[in-house]
């Protein structure tokens, strides 16, 4: 039988969409980049854009200081018998990624634009359109649509968008600890992921954690000449090779002791709904511009991206670089790694491990010293067969017609972490981002198909709790 309340409501947002995408494209246009101290009044101009669009709608809403760039907490609590209805967290954030290299831009990274992209649908063009205002405008376009024809959630609601998901995660972690009592809900919404392809949803179900390293190897007190000092002098960049070259060994696995330590094996039945997910390695690796896996000989691609931990050389620095000559044998020289962790592994001891295999396998007359200022976050795994996981998939298959994918995620989210451990809650990972949105990337996009589709299953999800509650 029709449900001819949510069926209005969908027409709705359906003949709202142009005004929708004109907020979103009002967003965009602020250059909120929160690593870069030059755009601080930018951040601050993006947090007040959200304040007065919260206000606009009946939250209370207050910007909050915090370590890093300010947040932006919007509160609904609906009249009356509000104590008895759920409460959602919504966590987005309003920092992008730098805009550089520009010149490599069709259009301008903060004058956003729709045309249509490579796959022939129509995208908003902005660097943080997926990542992730045009997501977190989902919900709150949602939100909107809901209070106007209904004068009230179904649901008590917290909003919070920070602006240094794209730095340093200690700030939030800060604040959500410090502020626990009014973070608490029932469950926290995220939609900071991607779709499974375009036409299939998913929920994230698995993230690995990621801790960063900069490793300095210092040799001779000053650059030496090559002529004079090649051969008897150590090198730095030898020194550094040769550890990078000790960090895997033949069959691909990290050779740091005590690097696997506390990974629980794949259980046969976790193995079976991983063999089932739709997944074409050669496709994946041939967008990539690739044939052949690397990583860990016999571990499928997939296993690989999700339930694997890895080392990975992210920079290499040097000697001498610029154009022409200079024949010295440089007196230091660095790399930037990173680690994707899993659930089970512990980012400190990780950490302690990695600064002592270095050490063991510098030649004499080498030092090692350490920059570990990146933060870290562990790997952590949601409940999968929780309530809201179960409303999620109905609302997801009612939406695009098919059964979501339940997924892992290669990538970080630190704030799931901080949600589960710090305030004892599971998060519900549902995001409309396509793999080919050049996220962080120039020519970042979001598919205006993925933004209406966003808003018409958050307004099925805000129905849902209606109708839960009404019973």
């Amino acid at each position: 039988m029709p449900d001819s309340r949510l069926d209005k409501l969908l027409l709705q947002i359906d003949a709202n969409l142009e005004a929708s995408l004109k907020r979103l494209t009002a967003l965009l246009k602020i250059p909120s980049i929160g690593t870069d101290p030059k755009y601080a009044a930018s951040c601050q101009k993006a947090a007040q854009w959200l304040l007065k669009e919260f206000r606009s709608m009946g939250f209370e809403a207050a910007i909050h200081p915090t370590t890093g760039q300010p947040v932006v907490l919007a509160t609904y609590v609906p009249p009356g018998r509000s104590k008895h209805l759920p409460h959602i967290l919504f966590y987005g954030h309003y920092d992008v990624q730098p805009s550089v290299p520009e010149e490599l831009w069709t259009s301008p990274p903060f004058a956003p634009v729709i045309r249509k992209s490579r796959n022939g649908r129509d995208a908003v063009f902005a660097r943080g359109a997926a990542d992730d205002k045009g997501q977190l405008m989902t919900f709150v376009e949602a939100s909107r649509a809901w209070l106007k024809a209904n004068k009230s959630l179904p649901f008590r609601l917290t909003i919070l968008i920070e602006g240094d998901e794209e730095g340093d995660s200690v700030h939030l972690h800060k604040y959500v600890l410090a502020n626990k009592k009014k973070l608490k809900a029932d469950v926290a919404l995220i939609c900071d992921t991607n779709l499974w392809d375009a036409k299939t949803p998913s929920i994230t179900t698995r993230l690995r954690g990621c801790i960063a390293e900069e490793v300095f190897i210092h040799g001779p007190r000053i650059d030496l000449h090559s002529g004079y000092y090649g051969g008897p002098a150590v090198n730095p960049i030898k020194a550094l090779s040769r550890v990078i070259a000790s960090l895997h060994d033949k069959n691909g696995r990290v050779a740091i002791p005590g690097f696997y330590d506390g990974i629980k094996p794949m259980t046969p039945a976790a193995r079976k709904q991983l063999k089932a997910v739709p997944f074409s390695e050669r496709a994946f690796l041939k967008a990539a511009g690739l044939t052949l896996a690397a990583g860990e000989k016999g571990v499928p691609v997939l296993e690989q991206i999700w339930l694997r931990p890895t080392c990975e050389v992210n920079g290499i620095t040097g000697g001498y670089t610029l154009p022409g000559e200079k024949t010295v044998l440089p007196a230091e020289a660095s790399a930037k790694f990173t680690f994707r962790l899993v659930e089970g592994q512990d980012s400190e001891t990780i950490r302690r491990a990695f600064h002592r295999h270095v050490r063991q396998n510098l030649p004499p007359d080498c030092k090692a010293s350490f920059d570990s200022s990146g933060g870290s976050a562990t790997g952590i795994r949601v409940a999968d067969d929780s309530l809201w996981i179960a409303l999620g998939q109905k609302i997801l298959k009612d939406e695009w017609g098919r059964t979501p994918v339940m997924a892992g995620d290669g990538g970080s989210i630190p704030v799931v972490e901080t949600f589960k451990l710090g305030l004892g809650m599971d998060s519900l990972l549902i995001g409309f981002g396509l793999h080919d949105d050049a996220v962080h990337s120039p020519d970042e996009k979001y598919d205006v198909r993925s933004f209406h589709k966003g808003i018409r299953t958050w307004i099925r999800l805000f129905d849902a709790i209606a109708k839960k509650d009404s019973k």
